[in-house]
């Protein structure tokens, strides 16, 4: 009797884990489904409505990806070449990227090789800040702040030009940069830092030389995450680079990302059936490549360049 009483637990036990670990696996799998489902939806909406503008009579797919004119609200002369939007985008993702990068890099390098322990623990917590604050205040640090600053140094900036909103982009990306950079510095294996020591290199051949290379993978990763954070970025360049889609060579002047010409339209009078409306899923498009080609590119990096210790 003792012994089967032992037992009954033992598989009312086994029961409970089962049934408990299979609800945890149908939770993991419906999450994951889910994702794909949302992901998916996104993709034949873009696609639809990119394949609707492109039929329109006034729309040319050969204008769209060759023209150097945007000007879709001007009455009977529209014009939809879409580089005057891929232009604006990517100048302010290089000023952005020419802050982030070298300051994010540096930082992460000062936390994990140089930085004391308690002095860490408060920095890398105030610089993840920076993330959490909404790019809406970004963008109005950028106008009010960032923009006088700027008029200050060389008079020949406009209010609305594309350095400002690259610079606040900048300021907003830094915590992604130094956040993953740290991470990587600080997973490289301490025998490879003592092996430099023990040849004679001084503590900053050992950052430069040894650890940051074999930190590459992580460095790159977060690099690419960050350039991708700042083409999609919304409000920041919505409020302080400006309205007018042109070429932009001249970085004191205004300009046009893809993302605010999105905002534009779907804040505006504008019909839900014209010509106007359907380029906004055209660009969307448009940023949606981008980000996946950005994606797909850090992806192989990574592979490539990727280091396993044991």
């Amino acid at each position: 009797m003792s012994s089967q009483s032992t037992q009954q637990p033992v598989k009312k036990s086994d029961r409970i884990r089962r049934v408990s670990e299979r609800c945890i696996v149908g939770c993991l799998v419906s999450a994951s489904s889910f994702t794909t489902l949302i992901t998916a939806a996104i993709l034949i909406v873009l696609t639809t409505e990119t394949i609707a503008f492109f039929r329109l009579e006034e729309v040319s797919f050969w204008e769209f990806i060759t023209g150097f004119e945007w000007n879709p609200l001007l009455g009977a002369e529209k014009h939809f070449g879409i580089w005057p939007l891929i232009m604006g985008t990517m100048m302010v993702t290089v000023i952005a990227m020419c802050i982030a990068i070298p300051l994010g890099l540096v930082t992460a390098i000062y936390l994990s090789e140089y930085a004391p322990r308690r002095l860490r623990a408060v920095l890398k917590p105030a610089l993840e800040i920076l993330a959490g604050i909404p790019t809406v205040v970004y963008g109005f640090f950028a106008l009010t702040v960032i923009t006088p600053l700027l008029q200050q140094i060389y008079s020949g900036f406009e209010i609305y030009n594309v350095t400002s909103a690259g610079i606040a982009v900048g300021i907003m990306c830094l915590p992604i940069v130094c956040s993953i950079s740290e991470d990587s510095l600080k997973a490289v294996p301490r025998s490879l830092r003592e092996g430099a020591y023990g040849l004679g290199a001084t503590k900053f051949d050992i950052s430069i030389k040894v650890v940051t290379p074999a930190a590459l993978s992580g460095i790159i990763a977060a690099s690419l995450l960050a350039i991708a954070r700042a083409v999609g970025e919304t409000m920041i360049v919505a409020l302080a680079a400006g309205n007018l889609a042109k070429l932009v060579w001249n970085p004191t002047e205004q300009g046009q990302t893809m993302t605010a010409y999105m905002v534009q339209i779907f804040l505006g009078d504008v019909s839900n059936f014209g010509a106007e409306y359907y380029s906004a899923y055209a660009v969307a498009a448009v940023l949606f490549l981008i980000t996946f080609i950005i994606t797909y590119i850090g992806h192989r990096i990574r592979v490539r360049f990727r280091e396993e210790y044991e």
